[in-house]
């Protein structure tokens, strides 16, 4: 097929020219969650990023089998190998077990990437249920002299490689002792780059999940799963691997070593990385100031789409600052699409040529590294052109099936949008709240807010002035 895709590969830095091993089919593989909190909506804007990459890659023709594992045992409270199990610390947190705390967050997860219209891979695996495929790897590493056993663990050496840095970012006395916060002096490990395969009981009595071995009874290491689960299912060559920024390193250079170890050869071809979500302090994380998540934002009054939406106003490989503001007048902007979108006649042709035209723009646009900025502003030069309401109707159930971003839906669902009456009346109390408050009456603008939301209205103030919509 035509070869239309470019993508920055993160492992060359550079953007290329994407071909898949197999012509018109695609191996891809995403790093799930560790399923010990919610997560938040940082998170989740690689998960929703890496769903539009896969749906670019079907609009376009490919066939694509998308794998995720779900982290429910192995990942530390340190991506160094050190601290506590993540899962153990979340069941200890709620007084729980750690499959309850597992079950409990995986549900929450796919409930929020429903939200989000993010598809379901095609495989989701758990690490808890690859135990004997780990074993099996470690053993084989082991025969190859790339891993050795120490005060009870199994290590992978990464002295036996020629290039451990695959990626380029990280230099060796960045993990000298001291120099991150994160790693702490581990006597066992001959070099300071090693990393942890199996853990046995001597370190963790306290462990709740943990198997028998041909090293002892213990667990697997966190990087071990993601190289297992991705052979299991997409064999010893893949296509594209995912995930944020903060997995290149330690986790991906880490799997890129045992893979390439164990098969002998290349792994993976592309690797494709999202870039933080921030909030004016830094790094939106779970530890600090108002934990956001999907279900957060619903009760604040807004849409989950309006989020999506947020995403897809910035390119992947940038930071994205996240406020209250931005994702008010991004609400304001989903609102009016929608009501554009509503108002299109169902009637006319589809104009073919029209249809053609934009469609290989759209195309243009998420097929360049998957610039969806540039995706969002054709669908709103369709909009404004002088077609026909046919043609414009087809053009935006095509393109949302890469943005998924609910544009007929709502026309289905709406029919001809809010009743006439109802709008009126709303605009109306609008109005009388915007001069109480000018008149500096805020009692009564708040109850005229409540008065509203009370219909189910949800009211916000922007820079573009107030915008309402209708809670689903």
């Amino acid at each position: 097929m035509e070869n239309k895709v470019q993508l920055f590969n993160t492992l060359t830095r550079r953007v290329e020219a994407f071909v898949p091993n197999e012509e018109g089919k695609v191996g891809m593989y995403t790093c799930g969650p560790t399923v010990y909190h919610f997560a938040h909506i940082g998170n989740l804007r690689s998960y929703l990023m890496e769903d539009v990459l896969e749906k670019m890659l079907r609009y376009v023709g490919y066939q694509v089998t998308r794998v995720m594992n779900i982290t429910d045992v192995g990942h530390l409270s340190s991506d160094a190998d050190t601290g506590e199990d993540k899962m153990l610390k979340g069941a200890k947190r709620e007084h729980k077990t750690v499959m309850e705390i597992a079950k409990f967050y995986t549900d929450a997860f796919f409930a929020d990437c429903a939200k989000l219209n993010i598809k379901t891979p095609d495989v989701v695996e758990p690490a808890t249920s690859c135990i004997p495929e780990f074993i099996q790897m470690i053993e084989v590493l082991l025969e190859k002299g790339y891993a050795y056993q120490a005060g009870e663990n199994i290590y992978f050496d990464t002295s036996r490689l020629k290039d451990y840095y695959v990626f380029g970012s990280q230099a060796e006395e960045e993990l000298l002792v001291g120099v991150r916060e994160d790693v702490e002096e581990d006597a066992n490990k001959r070099n300071k780059s090693d990393f942890v395969l199996w853990f046995t009981k001597s370190k963790f009595e306290d462990q709740e999940l943990k198997w028998d071995s041909p090293w002892g009874t213990g667990y697997p290491g966190w990087h071990i799963e993601c190289s297992c689960i991705s052979m299991k299912h997409l064999g010893e060559y893949m296509d594209i691997h995912c995930g944020g920024v903060d997995n290149i390193f330690p986790h991906h250079t880490n799997e890129i070593a045992q893979s390439e170890a164990y098969t002998g050869h290349k792994w993976c071809n592309y690797w494709f990385h999202v870039h933080h979500l921030n909030d004016r302090s830094g790094k939106m994380s779970k530890s600090k100031g108002e934990f956001l998540t999907v279900s957060l934002l619903q009760e604040k009054g807004y849409d989950p789409m309006v989020y999506r939406m947020f995403c897809l106003q910035s390119h992947y490989r940038k930071p994205l600052e996240f406020s209250y503001e931005v994702l008010d007048q991004t609400a304001g902007a989903y609102q009016k699409l929608r009501k554009r979108i509503v108002a299109l006649k169902a009637e006319g042709e589809v104009e073919r040529e029209a249809f053609a035209r934009y469609r290989e723009r759209f195309e243009a646009a998420i097929c360049n590294d998957l610039n969806t900025a540039t995706a969002l502003t054709v669908l709103y030069d369709v909009l404004k052109d002088d077609i026909t309401d046919a043609t414009k109707r087809a053009l935006t159930e095509s393109f949302d099936e890469v943005l998924s971003l609910d544009l007929l839906k709502e026309l289905e669902e709406d029919g001809m949008a809010v009743d006439p009456e109802l709008e009126q009346l709303i605009l109306a109390k609008i109005e009388e709240r915007t001069a109480a408050k000018k008149a500096k009456d805020f009692a009564r603008a708040d109850a005229i807010r409540a008065e509203l939301a009370d219909r189910g209205v949800v009211i916000r103030d922007t820079r573009e002035g107030v915008v309402w919509e209708l809670k689903k």
